[in-house]
Parts: structure tokens; sequence; C-alpha cells
């Protein structure tokens, strides 16, 4: 097997486990030498869940997605990319810019700093970021906002950054908000929001087909059996539902989606959209139901979602606090081109209320086995992501 244009996608099995990243490569690109193998890896022409690995000895685990590029990857995100929208003495929150992973993945967490430091991460590049926003604060003579004065761990020399706590994450190739706590109290109680699903996420996606407004129920699995994620035939997993209300259809051809959850179970828009028959475009990893083939001719360059609002309230002073984010240029340029390829035939807007027109002859349903929706509620959601306890 040699890689392709769009990239060869390799799922870890069972049997791949504990196998070197070179010696599983060697195993599945037909015809590659160890050198082949070797400046493959090392010339950033792999990916392992969708972070470009160096490493040609990482050990391999059950369900991976190893991806090999058609070209090298350009250089990750880095510190200026991250854009802070609210920072007090209890919580941060940022705009995560695509292509940056939230947190390290387990089997990479005792890496040195000099190999972290290839393919960073937002929890290791943030500290950084506050820290040089504290220090204009203090020279301009401000404080954080938010919470009691002083009552954080923003008063620190210049060799000890701010500590930040990850409490939920949200895909690499996904932009969009996301929460850090600052303290451990901060931890504790937005940790629990997110297990209670009181937080408030709305999501934006482009979608390949029509869509129209319904509510995807069904009980997600770990490993549905070849090492990926998916829902069961039965109950066995957890109860997922996503609300799905199109905002705008490009065509018969696709739909910018906006998507609420009532729970926040990895990857649960991606599956759920593209189990339902209507991928998210740029999804490499799950597709449509067995049976039915879509192709995927949007172009999109990475997933095309993002985390466009949150909501929850703040662990110290309990105000109800609520953030919006723009869609990034990629996806507004994107927006832009589907439109240019329906013309001729007239957007539909969802009106206020969410309803949209009927359904075109040739709609595809969300699946057969999921109610359609009623007015898409307000539920209490933690997005397409698990939160750290999850």
């Amino acid at each position: 097997m040699k890689p392709k244009s769009t990239g060869t996608v390799l799922h870890v099995g069972r049997s791949d486990a504990r196998q070197t990243l070179a010696g599983f490569l060697r195993a599945k690109l037909e015809g590659a030498s160890w050198s082949r193998i070797q400046k493959l890896v090392r010339s950033r022409h792999v990916m392992i869940h969708g972070n470009i690995c160096t490493d040609v000895a990482r050990r391999l685990q059950e369900g991976e997605v190893v991806k090999v590029l058609p070209e090298a990857a350009v250089a990750p995100p880095r510190a200026d990319d991250v854009r802070v929208v609210h920072l007090d003495d209890a919580v941060v929150v940022v705009e995560k810019p695509a292509g940056l992973t939230t947190t390290r993945h387990a089997e990479e967490r005792d890496w040195p700093a000099r190999r972290r430091q290839v393919q960073p991460t937002l929890d290791e590049l943030l500290p950084a970021v506050v820290q040089r926003l504290l220090d204009g604060r203090s020279r301009r003579g401000g404080a954080p906002r938010g919470a009691p004065p002083r009552g954080g761990d923003e008063r620190v020399g210049p060799r000890r950054l701010p500590m930040v706590r990850a409490v939920h994450r949200i895909d690499r190739e996904t932009s969009g908000l996301l929460v850090f706590a600052r303290t451990v109290p901060a931890e504790r109680i937005l940790a629990e929001q997110f297990r209670a699903h009181t937080t408030k996420r709305r999501y934006l996606a482009i979608c390949i087909g029509r869509v129209e407004a319904g509510t995807i129920i069904s009980h997600l699995l770990r490993d549905r059996g070849d090492g990926r994620r998916g829902s069961s035939d039965g109950e066995e997993g957890k109860r997922s539902v996503t609300h799905v209300v199109p905002v705008e259809h490009f065509g018969n051809d696709f739909t910018l989606v906006e998507c609420r959850l009532e729970t926040g179970r990895t990857h649960q828009i991606r599956i759920h959209l593209a189990e339902s028959g209507h991928p998210v475009c740029g999804e490499k990893v799950y597709s449509a139901p067995r049976g039915s083939e879509v192709v995927d001719r949007s172009q999109a360059v990475r997933v095309a979602l993002h985390a466009a609002d949150l909501g929850f309230v703040h662990p110290v002073t309990g105000e109800d606090l609520q953030f919006s984010s723009p869609l990034p240029a990629d996806i507004v340029r994107l927006i832009k081109r589907l439109r240019g390829l329906s013309a001729g035939r007239r957007g539909v807007r969802r009106p206020p209320g969410g309803q949209s027109d009927a359904p075109a002859a040739n709609a595809s349903p969300l699946a057969a086995d999921h109610r359609p929706a009623e007015p898409a509620p307000e539920p209490a959601d933690d997005g397409d992501d698990d939160h750290l306890d999850d």
C-alpha cells in the first residue's frame, strides 16, 4: 500500500498494539524500506491521532489512527496563534486554532521538554501566554477580572509560569472555545459542571448532503469492533444525544448545521453526523453507514467543525458567563466556495425559532431510528469533546 494523494489512513488493531511506529509502517506500506520509513517519520509525514509524530520508536496502542501524509505537515500553531478571550484569577477562556491538540496523549506525557516542543499542545503553550498578558497588565497597573484580587497564582516570578488545568478538550482539527482552570478549586467546580452537562456548548459544522432538523440518539462505544469509536446496535455504551438544526443549505450538496448536545462524548458530533449519512466535510476517520457511499467534494483542508459558543458558571463569583467565537477564516472561505458551487440555488437560512423549510425530495433523514427534532431546546451540554474524567 502506497500513500495516496489524500494520505493513507491506517488503524492500529489488536495484533498491532505495542509495535513501534517504524515496524507498523514497514508492515503496512508495501515495498517501503527502513530508511524510507525513517525519512517519512522524521520529515513530518506521519500523524498519530492527528498529531505529528517524529519518533520512529513510538509504541502504538490499539485503536490509534496513523496517517501517512503525501506532503510534509506544516509547522503546528504556536503561542501567538492562541487568543485569550477572558482571563481572571480562576479561569482562562481561549480560542484554540485548528491544528493544535488540547492536551498531550497519555503515551507522550513523559517525553522530555525538547521532544515535546516539536509538537506543543495548548495546555503547554497557554502558561506562557497567560504570563505575558499578566506582565502587560502589571505594567499598566491592571489586574485580572472576575475573582477576588490576588486570589490566584498569577503573582509569580519569571521562572515559574502560571498553572493552567484542562477540564475538557476538543479535537486537534476542531477550532473554537475552551476553558481552563487556574486553581485546584476552580478545576473541581468546572469539572463537575461538565460531568453534570450544565455547561452551554454550540458547535457549527459543514456536512455533506442536505441535512434537515433532527435529534440523533445512540449509545457510543470506545471500540465498535474495528478499533474506532461508534454507536452500538443496542444499549451498550454511553447514551449520547445530539440536536442538529440546519443554518444554511448549499443546494442539496452541503449544509452548514448547528449542533447542540445533551451529552459530550468523545467525537460525538463527528460520529453522529457520519453515521446519519452526513459526515463533516474533511472527515477522514468516521464514514457513512456500510452500504452508503458518501463522496466529499468540499476540498476542506480539515474537519469543518468549530466550537462557537461556550457558557458556564464562574467557579468563584457564581456569574453566568457566555462567550462566542466567530467562524475562522478557513471555514469562512469554505462557505464562500460552497455558495459559489451552489449558484442558482437559493441557500436556505434558518429563521428564528430553529425551523427550516420543507425538506427536498432527495433530502436524507438523519437516521431511521433517530426521532425527528422538535424545535431545538437549550440543552445543558459539554460539546464534541470529553471532560477529562469521561
